[in-house]
């Protein structure tokens, strides 16, 4: 087995197209997540470039560094929290939660994800519930106080002053006129 690591994938459909990819190349994958592939074998050096050269094409890449890597699973652990997970029972202890995932320090995690990303881990889980509200926001199904609770704030002030901060609005604005949602993709998120 041989595991392969890809950076951008973030959703369902990701793991869709890069299966798809697998098949025309070749390869046999006992499991595709997000950002991980699990192949039967091993591939062959033309195999992994084509698949490469594959994966770029749709705005992937395959990691090879450990640490490129372990930021990848950072997020990839953040973004299946955040965006994936349908109901909280209670708000995630996120440094708690990652170092056990992960089997690292937290400060380690901490300080690799900001070193990497230029962006510290706090503000890269602040934004993707930020970009999730404004999704939730957008389709109107939830109240704010149902939104703030189901991200992990512990009220609406908080959910609010920290989307205000983020996108310059209050989020109240954004539910009477869904059409100032400035969406943005997963990956693009930081």
């Amino acid at each position: 087995m041989k595991n392969l690591f890809i950076k951008n994938m973030v959703c369902s459909r990701c793991i869709l197209v890069v299966q798809q990819e697998l098949e025309k190349i070749g390869l046999v994958a006992d499991h595709v997540a997000l950002g991980e592939v699990v192949l039967q074998t091993a591939p062959t050096q033309a195999q992994l470039a084509a698949f490469d050269q594959a994966l770029g094409t749709l705005g992937f890449e395959r990691i090879d560094s450990r640490k490129a890597k372990l930021v990848e699973a950072i997020k990839t652990i953040v973004i299946e929290e955040v965006h994936h997970k349908r109901q909280r029972a209670e708000a995630i202890n996120w440094s708690t939660w990652l170092a056990h995932q992960l089997h690292y320090d937290y400060q380690y995690l901490r300080s690799l994800f900001s070193s990497v990303e230029g962006i510290t881990l706090e503000q890269y889980i602040i934004h993707q519930k930020i970009e999730k509200a404004k999704e939730l926001i957008f389709y109107d199904e939830l109240t704010l106080s149902q939104i703030a609770d189901r991200l992990g704030y512990s009220s609406v002030a908080h959910l609010s002053a920290q989307f205000k901060k983020i996108t310059g609005m209050n989020p109240s604005v954004l539910k009477k006129n869904r059409q100032l949602a400035q969406r943005k993709t997963l990956d693009a998120v930081s």
